[in-house]
C-alpha cells in the first residue's frame, strides 16, 4: 500500500546551516506550496486498482524527494541509501521519519516516475517563477547538443561479440528448464572473443576473413538459440521463467540478425549503410548516431534546450535521429507559446538554427528582435533593431552555453545511465528539473518570501 504523503510530520526537521542546507530548505518550501506535484507522481506511484492493506512503504512524497536528491547530487542507488540514513538534512528533505530505505527499494519506486511527469512538474515551477517574476520567458535562447547513452564505443567485431555472448547466456538459461528436453549446443564465446581481438589487430587484408569466420560463429549460434525456442515454445506448460526467457529471446534475436546483415553490408560487400538503418548497441538499440560538423561522432540522442534570463531551463526536446537544427527552430518557439500563452519578443539562437524561411516566420508570429549567432548571409538589420541590440542578444545567447555545461557536469547530463528510451527521457527531464530547483531555490534565498 502507498500512500501520497504522511500528514503526520516529525518535530525533529533539521536542515543544515551550510549553502545546501538552506538550497534544500528552499526547494522543500516550494515542495510544500504545491502540494499538486504529489498529485502528478502519484500518477506513477500509485496503482488504480491498489487496495488500502498490507504494509506501509515510502509514501509519493518520500519517493519524489528522495529521486530530487538523487540527480540533485548526482548519487548512485547506494549512495543515495547510505545519505538518507547518514545525513541529518537529507533524512529531513525526504521526509522519511525514521524509515531507512534500501538500495533496491530506491531504485524500484524512483524509476516508476515518467518523463511526462517530471514535465508536468517542471512546468509548476516555471509557472511559480513567472508569478514571482524571477523568469517570464520574454527573452530566450535556444541551443542543442547530445547525450550520450550507456554503450561501449560499437564496432562490427563487438556488436557480433556481444551478440554471441548474450545467445550462449539464453542457452545456457533454457539447459534449466523442466519438459524442455536436452538442448544440444557448442560453446562459441571463447573463440568470438578471440575473432573480434584479431580483428581489431590485423591489417585490413586479414580483416575479411577474420569477419567472415566471426559472421559464422555468430550464425552457428543463431541456430542453436532458434532450435531451443522451438522446443520451449512446443511445451504444453509455460512457467514464468519459461515465459520471461521467450520474451529476451524474441527481443535480441532481431536486432543480432541486423548487426550480421549490416556486418556483411558494411564489410564483405563494401556498401555504405545509412546511419538511420545502423544498430549501434544490443542493449540500447534506441540510440543514435550523432555527427556535430567536424567534431567527434557521438552514440545517443540529440537534445534541443531553451533557456531564458535568469538561467531556468524553459523547455527540452530529445530528438529521435539527427534533425538539422534549422529544423527544429520554428518548433521550439511554438512549444515556447504553449508553455507561457505567448511567444518571446527576442530570441537568440545558435547558427545552426539561421535560415532566411526561419527568421521570415519568426517574423511572422510577432517575435521583435531574432538573433542567430552566425550570419548566414543575413543582414543584421533584418534580424534585429539595431546593431547594439545584435550584440546584446549574441552574448546573450552565449550563456546557454554555461547552462549545458552546468547541466553536464554537475547533473550528470553527459551520459545517460538508465536503461531504455523512455527511461533515457525521464533521466534527462528528472535532471533538468533538479538543476531548475537549484536556480529557483538561490534565486528565492536571495530575497525575502
Amino acid at each position: 500500500m502507498r500512500i501520497t504523503y504522511n500528514p503526520q510530520r516529525s518535530l525533529f526537521e533539521q536542515f543544515a546551516t551550510h549553502d545546501l542546507g538552506r538550497e534544500l530548505s528552499a526547494i522543500s518550501h516550494w515542495l510544500d506550496e504545491n502540494p499538486e506535484v504529489l498529485e502528478l507522481a502519484s500518477k506513477d506511484l500509485i496503482r488504480v486498482n491498489s487496495k488500502h492493506v498490507g504494509c506501509k512503504g515510502l509514501t509519493v512524497e518520500n519517493v519524489l524527494r528522495c529521486a530530487l536528491l538523487k540527480q540533485h547530487r548526482q548519487l548512485s542507488y547506494e549512495a543515495l541509501a547510505f545519505h538518507l540514513e547518514d545525513s541529518q538534512s537529507f533524512h529531513t528533505f525526504a521526509r522519511l521519519n525514521g524509515k531507512k530505505p534500501k538500495r533496491s527499494c530506491l531504485h524500484k519506486t524512483i524509476s516508476l516516475i515518467t518523463a511526462e511527469t517530471w514535465e508536468k512538474i517542471n512546468s509548476v515551477l516555471l509557472g511559480t517563477s513567472a508569478i514571482k517574476g524571477i523568469e517570464e520567458g520574454k527573452q530566450v535562447r535556444i541551443d542543442s547538443t547530445v547525450i550520450e547513452s550507456n554503450i561501449h564505443y560499437p564496432t562490427d567485431s563487438s556488436l557480433l561479440n556481444d551478440g554471441v555472448r548474450v545467445m550462449f547466456r539464453l542457452l545456457n538459461e533454457a539447459k534449466s528448464f523442466s519438459g524442455v528436453g536436452t538442448i544440444e549446443f557448442s560453446h562459441r564465446t571463447r573463440r568470438a572473443k578471440n575473432l573480434s581481438r584479431r580483428i581489431l589487430n590485423a591489417r585490413k587484408k586479414k580483416q575479411r576473413r577474420y569477419y567472415r569466420e566471426l559472421i559464422r560463429v555468430t550464425e552457428e549460434t543463431v541456430l542453436y538459440l532458434q532450435q531451443a525456442r522451438e522446443k520451449t515454445e512446443s511445451c504444453q506448460s509455460h512457467s514464468y521463467e519459461m515465459m520471461s526467457w521467450l520474451s529476451e529471446v524474441d527481443n535480441f534475436l532481431p536486432l543480432i540478425l541486423q548487426v550480421i546483415d549490416q556486418t556483411k553490408r558494411r564489410i564483405l560487400q563494401g556498401e555504405k549503410v545509412p546511419a538511420q538503418e545502423k544498430l549501434v548497441s544490443l542493449f540500447e538499440p534506441h540510440t543514435d548516431i550523432i555527427a556535430k560538423s567536424h567534431r567527434k561522432i557521438t552514440f545517443g540522442h540529440k537534445v534541443n534546450i531553451t533557456t531564458g534570463k535568469s538561467n531556468l531551463i524553459l523547455d527540452v526536446v530529445i530528438e529521435k535521429g539527427n534533425p538539422a537544427d534549422s529544423e527544429r527552430f520554428i518548433p521550439m518557439l511554438k512549444r515556447q507559446a504553449a508553455i507561457y500563452n505567448g511567444y518571446p519578443e527576442k530570441t537568440a539562437a545558435d547558427g545552426g538554427y539561421a535560415s532566411l524561411s526561419n527568421l521570415s516566420e519568426a517574423k511572422m508570429l510577432g517575435i521583435k528582435d531574432v538573433a542567430f549567432h552566425k550570419k548566414r548571409g543575413i543582414h543584421v538589420e533584418a534580424m534585429v533593431k539595431s546593431q547594439w541590440v545584435y550584440r546584446q542578444l549574441k552574448n546573450f545567447r552565449a550563456g546557454i552555453e554555461a547552462n549545458i555545461s552546468c547541466l553536464k557536469r554537475a547533473y550528470g547530463l553527459t551520459r545517460c545511465f538508465w536503461k531504455g528510451f523512455e527511461k533515457f527521457c525521464a533521466y534527462v527531464w528528472s535532471s533538468v528539473l533538479a538543476y531548475n530547483l537549484s536556480v529557483f531555490a538561490r534565486f528565492v534565498s536571495k530575497s525575502p518570501r
